[in-house]
């Protein structure tokens, strides 16, 4: 079933949460650093090196985790594409059953169709989703008895059966293969991991200014924005039927599909 988790906490809390708190740990550090200065009297703290190190790490991770959201982004759209081709081929081989049985199995067959587009089309309402799935996969099996049935009788020709059973196979497969994918995520600790090393990373930044007159304000809230949005947008594209960034513009491929079914 769909493990989708609510967009909204990415919009709505997560991004704007390490938004502040990026500007908060910058203001914590630059506090921990004129105390330190005061303490030890010194001119300016230099933590130059570990600073780099963290940024480098913190780059590193965001590129991972931007390249991998990408590339799920990207499977997912050629699923829809193999289940599409998949339905076309399950549906053309009906023509080598008798023509006797072909009529319900198309009907049968199209209900299904519909059933899959509006199991997409339900999101993000997960609740819509997940009976539409059920629905098709009711259907699954309603296909299925039906090929069987009509693959023989008297009226079918020798070879039938091998023909169109590994279609409807396929066709059924690459429905589990997509409900798979939208549970196929990186482990939490990967984008906790991600927020640690960003907060860290303006902690050293607001300790190493410290030494400086004024608050660089415009440069801390820009760090600030470009983090929290970069780490939102890799959110979005890891659940995209969910957010902003959406994949519902690939689904028309299954209603030309739907379309051809006459």
């Amino acid at each position: 079933m769909f493990q989708i988790v609510d967009p909204t906490v990415f919009g709505q809390v997560v991004a704007p949460g390490i938004f502040l708190a990026i500007l908060g740990c910058l203001m914590l550090g630059r506090w921990l650093g004129r105390r330190a200065m005061g303490q030890y009297a010194t001119s300016t703290p230099n933590t130059s090196s570990l600073e780099a190190s963290v940024f480098a790490l913190l780059g590193l991770l965001i590129a991972f985790t931007f390249s991998g959201a990408l590339s799920r982004f990207d499977l997912r759209r050629i699923q829809a594409v193999d289940e599409a081709n998949a339905m076309g081929t399950a549906y053309l081989r009906i023509d080598l059953l008798p023509v006797a049985a072909q009529p319900l199995l198309r009907e049968t067959f199209r209900n299904y169709v519909d059933a899959r587009i509006a199991t997409y089309r339900a999101l993000p309402d997960l609740e819509a989703a997940r009976r539409e799935l059920a629905r098709s996969q009711d259907l699954q099996r309603e296909i299925w008895t039906q090929a069987v049935a009509a693959s023989r009788m008297a009226e079918s020709r020798p070879g039938t059966e091998v023909l169109v059973m590994p279609a409807l196979n396929q066709m059924f497969d690459i429905t589990t293969v997509r409900v798979v994918a939208t549970q196929m995520h990186p482990p939490l600790i990967i984008y906790a991991m991600l927020i640690v090393l960003a907060l860290a990373s303006a902690l050293l930044a607001g300790y190493q200014s410290a030494g400086e007159k004024g608050y660089g304000w415009v440069q801390n809230i820009a760090f600030a924005a470009v983090v929290s949005f970069t780490v939102y947008v890799i959110l979005d594209i890891e659940y995209p039927r969910l957010g902003w960034i959406r994949i519902d513009a690939i689904d028309q491929v299954l209603v030309n599909v739907r379309a051809g079914m006459k």
